[in-house]
């Protein structure tokens, strides 16, 4: 059984080092709602020095809500900014001597990109035609996950191990009931029945279908380094190798 963990990156929370440690990816902010150049470069040199996937967390225009805010933007300048940010990182990892492997948009952008087909196709596209040898990390079962197969792109689908799930597999909204689970012993025993019955129970008491290759490890908040540790502990326990390959 194999799993890869991915952190995300770059954006402030002071923890990026210790994180390296324990992930096999890592999502790096591409400076549109948290990070810049020395930033994205610090990241990048740290994920090389620990063997740590490497990949790019592009957002919409919003630093000023973290990324978090839905927007609906002309799908032209959403290309844009999308090339805009690949390019940026893509330039940065380069020159650092290591490859770019991996896309996961962030925030408001990837959940809008789950339920909306135009804007799902429009990143596929663009990240497409910027290097179809990319990875495309999503939401498992999401309409951007097949918009990016539909592009002949390789995807990884991907499971939020501290995050509540609706019914139809969509992550409960951020600020509303269940957004997030507080207790390490519930999200414990969510993880758990991720990999093992590849399956999620939704705030609504549903079992839903859920085959995730990539774990979301987040690394904010005041005891959320402890409990990347205690959950990379957990997974090795059940026999689960951590890998980005």
């Amino acid at each position: 059984m194999k799993i890869d963990l991915n952190a995300d990156l770059g954006e402030g929370c002071c923890s990026d080092a210790e994180l390296l440690a324990l992930v096999s990816s890592a999502n790096i902010a591409c400076g549109w709602h948290a990070g810049d150049a020395p930033t994205m470069r610090q990241a990048v040199r740290q994920a090389l020095a620990n063997g740590v996937a490497i990949g790019a967390h592009p957002s919409f225009p919003d630093r000023e809500h973290f990324g978090r805010r839905e927007m609906a933007l002309p799908l032209e300048d959403v290309r844009a900014g999308m090339l805009y940010q690949l390019g940026a990182l893509d330039a940065i990892v380069r020159a650092e001597g290591g490859q770019l492997r991996h896309v996961k948009p962030h925030g408001a952008l990837y959940n809008q990109a789950a339920r909306e087909p135009a804007l799902a196709a429009c990143l596929a596209q663009a990240i497409r035609d910027f290097n179809p040898g990319l990875r495309v990390v999503g939401l498992a079962g999401s309409l951007f996950i097949e918009a990016c197969r539909a592009e002949g792109l390789a995807v990884w689908r991907e499971a939020f191990a501290d995050r509540g799930y609706r019914a139809d597999g969509s992550l409960v909204p951020r600020g509303q009931p269940g957004d997030l689970l507080t207790s390490e012993d519930t999200v414990l025993s969510q993880v758990g029945d991720m990999v093992q019955n590849q399956r999620v129970l939704s705030i609504e008491g549903r079992s839903v279908p859920l085959r995730a290759q990539t774990l979301c490890l987040h690394g904010d908040g005041p005891h959320a380094l402890a409990f990347a540790r205690r959950l990379r502990q957990y997974l090795e326990s059940l026999g689960v190798e951590i890998s980005a390959e």
